[in-house]
C-alpha cells in the first residue's frame, strides 16, 4: 500500500497539469474571437474599384501567355475577388503579413480588357504586373505615385502614346518592361535617372528618334532590350559605361554607323543582337575582349570586310549569325586547337569566296550551319561535313562548285537532320535501296532541292515519314508525279513548279496529306482535267496550277476549299465554262487569266472581302463593268482586259484601295467618269 501511494502521489502533479491544459485549451477554442481580416478596408475598396473598371473577356480561341520563360494558360484572376473575403487571399494579391498592406499585384494573363482611369492607390506596392492582357489607351501618369515600386510590367497589351514622365519618379525601379505595346515618340532622357534599373525592355513598340545617351548613366543594368522599334542614328558611345551588362538586344531598328566600338568595353556581355538594321563598316578584330560572349547576331546589315578569325576562336561563343551582309574575303577558322562549343554558324548570303576550310570538321557541336551562296570557286570536299554528327539544319545552297553533291551520301552522314538545303548545286540522286534503320528514323522535315538538275524523284524520300516541306522546283523532272509521294503523312508544302511533269500517278491512298497547305505545280506540261484529289485537301491555302495545259471546267468540288484557300492561280491553261459561283471566303489572290472562260463575273465575289488581286484577263467573259466590286475593302489589282465586257463604265462609289486597273481590249463605251481615277489614286491605268 505504501508503494502504491508513493507512485500515485508522484503522478498527481502531472495529472493535474494535463487536466489544467485541457480545460485551458477548451476555453481558448470556445472563447477566442475570430481572426480579423488582414487586408485593410481602404485597399480592398481600391482593388474592387479597379476590378469594376475592367472587362473580363474570354476569347473563344484561347491564347497562351509567356511569363518568365514559361508558357501559361490565362484565366480570370479577378473572378476570385469576393467583397466578403480577405483581399489578401485573393488571387494575384500579396500582402505584408504584419501590416496587411498590399505589396504585390499580379494580374498577368487575366483576360482583362479596357482602359485604366482611376488611380491605383496602393502606395505600398513594390511589384505591379499587368502583362498579357488587352489594356489600351495611355499609361496612367498616376503610376508615378507608387514610389516604392521595384518592378513594373505592362508588356503584351495595347498601351499607346508616350511614356508618362511620372514614371521617372520611380527611383526604386529595378525592372521595367513595357514591351509589345503601341507606345510611340522619342525615348525620354530621364530614363537614365532610374539608377537602380537592372532590366529594361521596351521592345516591339513604335519608339522613334535616337537612343538617348543618358542610358549610359545606368549603373546596374544587366538586361537591355530596345529591339523592334524605329530608332535611328548610332548607338551612343556612353553605352561603353554599361560594364555590367549581360544582354544587349537592339535588333530590327534603323540604326546606322559602324560596329559600336563602345561595346568592346562591356566585358561581361554574353548576348548581343544587332540584327536587321543598317550598320556598315567592318567587324572589329579585337572582338576577343568580349571573352564571355556566347551569342552574336549581326545578320541582315551591311557589314563589309573579312570575318575576324579571332571571332571563331572565342571559347565561349555558341551562336554566330552574320548572314545577309556584304562580308568578303575567305573563310578562316583560325587556330582551332581548343574544343569549340559553337552550335550555330550562319554566314550565308555574303560575298565570301574561296574553299571551305577542312578545319570545319572540328566544329563537332554544330547544330546549325549556313554557308549559302559561298563562292567556293572550285571543288568542295563534302567529307569534311561527315564529322558534324549533331547537325540539325544544313544550308549549302548555291555554292558555285564544280563538285556534284551525292544526295544519298549527304543524307547518310547526318542522322538527326531536320532541314537540308542543296538548292542551286548539281545534285546526283542514286535510286538504290539504302534504307537503313537510321535513315528511316531520320527526322528530316524540309528538303530543298530547287535548281539541282535532278531528273527523277529521289526514292529515298519514301522513308521520310516526317517530311513536311519539299521543294524540287526548277529541275528536269519529267513524266508522272509518283503516287508514293502522297503517302508521306505530314506533307504541308510541295513545290513541283518549273519541270516537265505531265500528270499525277494514282495514289495508293485517296490523295495527298490532309495537312497540305501549299501545292505549287506551275510551269509544267500537265494536261487533262484539274485532278479531283485537290478537292479533298481540307487545309489547302495556296494552289498554283498556272502555265500548264489543264482543260475542262473548274471542278465544282473545289467548293470544299472555300473556307481555306487564300491564293488560287489557274492562269495560262485551257479551262472553259463559267467561273464558280461559290464563295471563297478568305481568298486574297484569284488569277484565272489566259483561259477560255465564258459567262459573267460571279456576283459571289462580293463576299470575298479579303480579295486583293483579281485577274480574269484574256478570257471570253461577257458582262458589264463590275461596279459592285468597289465594295471590296482590300482590292488593289483589277484586270479585266481582253474579254467581252461592254457598256459604260458606271461607278456608284470609288474603289478604296485600287492601285492597278486594266480594262483594255473590251467593248466599253460612253464617257469615262471625270473624277473617278483621281479618287481611286491608281498607280497604273490601262484603257486602250
Amino acid at each position: 500500500m505504501k508503494g502504491y501511494w508513493n507512485i500515485t502521489k508522484s503522478t498527481i502533479p502531472v495529472t493535474l497539469s494535463v487536466i489544467f491544459l485541457f480545460i485551458n485549451n477548451q476555453e481558448n477554442v470556445f472563447a477566442a474571437p475570430p481572426r480579423p481580416h488582414l487586408c485593410r478596408p481602404e485597399q480592398r475598396d481600391a482593388l474592387v474599384k479597379l476590378k469594376n473598371e475592367l472587362e473580363v473577356f474570354i476569347s473563344p480561341f484561347g491564347y497562351n501567355c509567356y511569363v518568365n520563360g514559361t508558357i501559361l494558360t490565362p484565366h480570370p484572376k479577378t473572378v476570385s475577388w469576393e467583397i466578403n473575403n480577405d483581399c489578401c487571399t485573393w488571387e494575384g494579391i500579396t500582402c505584408n503579413p504584419e501590416s496587411g498592406e498590399v505589396i504585390k499585384l499580379d494580374l498577368s494573363c487575366s483576360y482583362l480588357r479596357g482602359q485604366l482611369h482611376s488611380n491605383i492607390s496602393l502606395h505600398s506596392l513594390t511589384a505591379l504586373d499587368l502583362s498579357s492582357n488587352d489594356f489600351n489607351g495611355q499609361i496612367m501618369s498616376s503610376l508615378g505615385n507608387l514610389s516604392l515600386l521595384t518592378s513594373l510590367d505592362l508588356s503584351y497589351n495595347r498601351f499607346s502614346g508616350q511614356i508618362p514622365s511620372s514614371i521617372g519618379n520611380l527611383s526604386h525601379l529595378t525592372s521595367l518592361d513595357l514591351s509589345d505595346n503601341q507606345l510611340s515618340g522619342q525615348l525620354p532622357s530621364w530614363i537614365g535617372n532610374l539608377s537602380h534599373l537592372t532590366q529594361l525592355d521596351l521592345s516591339s513598340n513604335n519608339f522613334s528618334g535616337q537612343i538617348p545617351s543618358t542610358i549610359g548613366k545606368l549603373s546596374h543594368p544587366t538586361f537591355l532590350v530596345l529591339s523592334s522599334n524605329q530608332f535611328v542614328g548610332q548607338i551612343p558611345s556612353s553605352f561603353g559605361n554599361l560594364n555590367r551588362l549581360l544582354s544587349l538586344v537592339l535588333d530590327s531598328n534603323m540604326l546606322t554607323g559602324n560596329f559600336p566600338i563602345a561595346l568592346l568595353n562591356m566585358t561581361m556581355l554574353s548576348y548581343i543582337s544587332l540584327h536587321g538594321s543598317h550598320f556598315t563598316g567592318t567587324l572589329p578584330p579585337n572582338v576577343t575582349s568580349l571573352s564571355k560572349l556566347t551569342f552574336l547576331d549581326a545578320a541582315y546589315n551591311a557589314f563589309t570586310g573579312a570575318i575576324p578569325s579571332s571571332l571563331l576562336t572565342l571559347p565561349s561563343l555558341q551562336f554566330i549569325r552574320l548572314q545577309e551582309n556584304q562580308l568578303n574575303g575567305t573563310l578562316d577558322f583560325g587556330n582551332m586547337s581548343l574544343p569549340s562549343f559553337l552550335r550555330e554558324l550562319s554566314l550565308g548570303n555574303n560575298n565570301l569566296i574561296g574553299p571551305i576550310p577542312s578545319s570545319i570538321s572540328k566544329l563537332t557541336n554544330l547544330q546549325y550551319l549556313d554557308l549559302s551562296n559561298l563562292n567556293t570557286q572550285g571543288p568542295v570536299n563534302f567529307t569534311a561535313f561527315s564529322h558534324l554528327k549533331s547537325l540539325y539544319y544544313l544550308h549549302l545552297s548555291n555554292l558555285n562548285t564544280t563538285t556534284t553533291v551525292d544526295l544519298n551520301y549527304i543524307m547518310s552522314c547526318f542522322k538527326s537532320l531536320y532541314l537540308l538545303d542543296l538548292s542551286g548545286n548539281h545534285v546526283s540522286v542514286t535510286n538504290k535501296s539504302s534504307a537503313t534503320y537510321d535513315l528511316v528514323m531520320q527526322p528530316i522535315q524540309s528538303l530543298l532541292l530547287s535548281g539541282c538538275g535532278i531528273t527523277e524523284f529521289p526514292e529515298l524520300l519514301k522513308t521520310k515519314q516526317f517530311l513536311t516541306d519539299l521543294d524540287v522546283s526548277k529541275n528536269k523532272l519529267k513524266g508522272q508525279v509518283p503516287g508514293w509521294l502522297w503517302t508521306l503523312p505530314y506533307l504541308r508544302h510541295v513545290d513541283l513548279s518549273n519541270n516537265n511533269l505531265i500528270n499525277f500517278e494514282r495514289s495508293p491512298r485517296t490523295g495527298p496529306s490532309l495537312m497540305m497547305a501549299a501545292l505549287l505545280v506551275s510551269n509544267n506540261n500537265f494536261t487533262g482535267n484539274i485532278p479531283s484529289f485537290i478537292c479533298d485537301l481540307p487545309s489547302l491555302r495556296t494552289l498554283d496550277l498556272s502555265n500548264n495545259n489543264f482543260d475542262g471546267v473548274i471542278p465544282s468540288c473545289m467548293a470544299n476549299l472555300r473556307r481555306t484557300l487564300t491564293d488560287l492561280n489557274l492562269g495560262q491553261n485551257r479551262l472553259h465554262g463559267g467561273l464558280p459561283e461559290y464563295i471563297f471566303k478568305y481568298l486574297r489572290s484569284f488569277d484565272v487569266g489566259h483561259n477560255q472562260l465564258t459567262g459573267k463575273l460571279p456576283r459571289a465575289l462580293i463576299h470575298s472581302t479579303y480579295l486583293e488581286v483579281l485577274n480574269v484577263g484574256n478570257n471570253l467573259i461577257n458582262d458589264t463593268f463590275p461596279f459592285w466590286l468597289s465594295s471590296l475593302p482590300n482590292l488593289k489589282v483589277l484586270v479585266l482586259r481582253s474579254n467581252l465586257f461592254h457598256g459604260p463604265i458606271l461607278l456608284q462609289a470609288p474603289f478604296p484601295k485600287l492601285q492597278i486597273i486594266d480594262v483594255s481590249h473590251n467593248h466599253f463605251n460612253g464617257a469615262l467618269p471625270s473624277d473617278y481615277f483621281r479618287e481611286v489614286e491608281c498607280h497604273v491605268i490601262t484603257l486602250d
